[in-house]
């Protein structure tokens, strides 16, 4: 049994499947609403992080006054080697975290869209992560990759997709957590990005994906045993 923290950037953007699978774990989850203004947590109170998404950008300060106290937390933690998920932000907050600069993507990208897995993939994780697979995707900026970190995954729309930082901070540009719950949520709040673009799925479509939702929270159960070293 390990303590889990998360952190919440928006009250829309919750944890999908991962919340339900480390719950049947038997391990005790904890949230920072940081939207809310609630805390951060005390570094010797948990056992891993995950940083969760939102529609804002990393540098957005004046508009989020406590992504300054995020930013130097995450810093903290990184130096504790305490094992670290982010997701879409999260990912983009980490590798700010560890100096690489966070950029308009030159596509904004929205949906169902491949990825396919570099050459550089440690081995541990290579068991977990296919070589290519359809991902879901909700993102304007992207990172870059971290000096010292090895880039996982890419796509023709965004060269970077992913990260490994010493093998205990893992960052993932795109979504393997979403539901079908979930994203509908999402697009119910953030429908006014739903604009014609190379890289932009109807919400009709991104919906009616149903079998593959269940296949990257698969992929998502994997990568939290492995990397996590979560059990149960």
């Amino acid at each position: 049994m390990a303590a889990i923290h998360w952190l919440q950037h928006v009250p829309f953007e919750g944890l999908g499947s991962i919340e339900r699978l480390l719950i049947d774990q038997g391990h005790n989850l904890f949230c920072t609403r940081l939207w809310a203004g609630d805390a951060l947590p005390p570094l010797d109170s948990f056992d891993a992080l995950i940083v969760m998404g939102g529609p804002m950008g990393v540098y957005d300060h004046d508009d989020y006054s406590w992504l300054l106290e995020e930013k130097q937390f995450l810093g903290e933690v990184i130096a504790r080697d305490i094992p670290t998920l982010g997701i879409c932000l999260g990912a983009q907050l980490l590798a700010d975290a560890l100096g690489a600069k966070v950029t308009s993507n030159p596509e904004k990208e929205i949906g169902w869209f491949p990825v396919t897995r570099n050459d550089t993939i440690p081995g541990f994780l290579a068991p977990v992560l296919p070589i290519d697979m359809t991902v879901f995707h909700w993102h304007g900026d992207t990172f870059g990759i971290p000096e010292n970190a090895v880039s996982l995954y890419s796509s023709k729309a965004c060269a970077h997709q992913a990260f490994l930082y010493k093998n205990h901070v893992l960052g993932f540009q795109f979504h393997l957590e979403t539901t079908r719950d979930s994203a509908a949520t999402l697009i119910d709040n953030c429908r006014v990005e739903l604009v014609q673009g190379a890289w932009i799925m109807s919400e009709q479509d991104m919906l009616s994906c149903g079998n593959s939702f269940d296949t990257i929270n698969e992929c998502m159960a994997r990568v939290l045993k492995k990397f996590f070293s979560l059990q149960g």
